[in-house]
Formats: structure tokens, sequence, C-alpha cells
């Protein structure tokens, strides 16, 4: 799955064409890839970083969205790391 379309069916991002900024922008990585392309795939199991609001936020995919579901639904698309914890990785 493209990773901006990813990134909006989990309601990351709002819109598809801000999924689509955040891709282009260069400061997305991607199992620690930097990603400029909207295009990039993404597979469970992939872990997504990237800063929003002056954070740091790392992800990884669990399951991939089939619809821009609820908010419950998507939440259960991705688990959440804090930046340095290795123990969730590896997990």
């Amino acid at each position: 799955m493209r990773i901006d379309r990813f990134l909006w069916w989990s309601r990351i991002a709002k819109s598809r064409s801000i999924a689509q900024k955040m891709a282009e922008a260069g400061t997305l990585r991607l199992d620690g890839r930097r990603i400029d392309r909207s295009h990039a795939q993404v597979r469970p199991g992939a872990i997504i970083a990237f800063a929003r609001d002056g954070a740091v936020r790392i992800l990884r995919v669990e399951a991939l969205p089939t619809r821009r579901g609820p908010p419950a639904e998507a939440a259960r698309l991705f688990t959440e790391l804090k930046p340095g914890d290795t123990k969730g990785v590896d997990a």
C-alpha cells in the first residue's frame, strides 16, 4: 500500500494531499530510510517515523487498512512507539 494512502486511511493525516506533502517533504522515514515520494510501499511490521507538532512520532504498522473507517478502527492499524524504546521494535 502507498504510504500516503496509509497515512490518510489510518487518520494520521487529515487529508490525502497533506499525506502526500508529508511523504514528499523528505522528513518521513520508513524503516530508517528517508522517504521523498508518496508512492513508497508500506507493509505490516514497517516502522514509520516523522516529526509533527514539535514531537517525533514513531509508529509500527500492524495491519493495512481496507477503507478509511472510524477513528477506533484506524487506531488498530498501528502501534505508537516511544523514541529510544528498542523493546517495542524487536518484539
